[in-house]
């Protein structure tokens, strides 16, 4: 079967292209390769594909989610930098800086799933970061950027109608994500701060 390349959207990655529908697999068709293909996944960056590839990400403050549909094998993941974009006018899904935000990200992933003819109850959702690395001072009640972008991240499931099978969010430490893009499979690993740079 010829693998369809994946797409990855970002500052240098093509909105529309990305967001194209792919030949989906079915689970009898799955054959993975012996060695996966990997892939770091920058701040601000989307990845969406079906392609037996490993994504790996590190998370401070940052929230990435994570997609899968297990009929078909084809995932997507995000690493979300700041809640939403404060433009005047909402993102309609055109924008290179979208990926960056949170809840627009959120939406582009979903709409590419949609548009696969993947329904929203067959989509397994998780969500990892949003850590607190730089404490306020005592009695501060502002949140914190990784606060804002779990809540973001939280409140745009909902409103989409995605169910949450899992997360692992909040704390003071920086996490290590890697997601199997083919298997919907998630390993998490807490980071010291010697082992953080996002």
């Amino acid at each position: 079967m010829k693998r369809l390349a994946p797409k990855r959207q970002g500052i240098t990655a093509n909105v529309h292209e990305a967001l194209q529908p792919v030949r989906l697999r079915r689970e009898v068709d799955m054959a993975l390769p012996a060695k996966p293909v990997r892939y770091y996944l920058k701040p601000g960056e989307l990845f969406l594909g079906e392609e037996a590839a490993v994504v790996k990400t590190l998370l401070g403050s940052c929230v990435a989610v994570t997609m899968f549909s297990p009929r078909y094998h084809v995932g997507s993941v995000c690493h979300g930098v700041l809640p939403s974009c404060r433009n005047e006018h909402p993102c309609v899904g055109d924008c290179r800086d979208g990926p960056r935000y949170v809840d627009c990200a959120i939406r582009r992933m979903l709409e590419w799933f949609l548009t696969q003819g993947i329904a929203r109850d067959e989509i397994v959702v998780k969500v990892f970061g949003g850590s607190d690395m730089y404490s306020t001072p005592e009695g501060n009640e502002r949140k914190g950027v990784g606060k804002q972008n779990i809540d973001m991240a939280l409140k745009t499931l909902e409103q989409e109608g995605l169910r949450l099978a899992a997360s692992d969010v909040g704390g003071l430490r920086g996490r290590k994500v890697i997601f199997r893009i083919y298997s919907g499979e998630v390993f998490l690993k807490r980071l010291s701060s010697s082992e953080h740079k996002e």
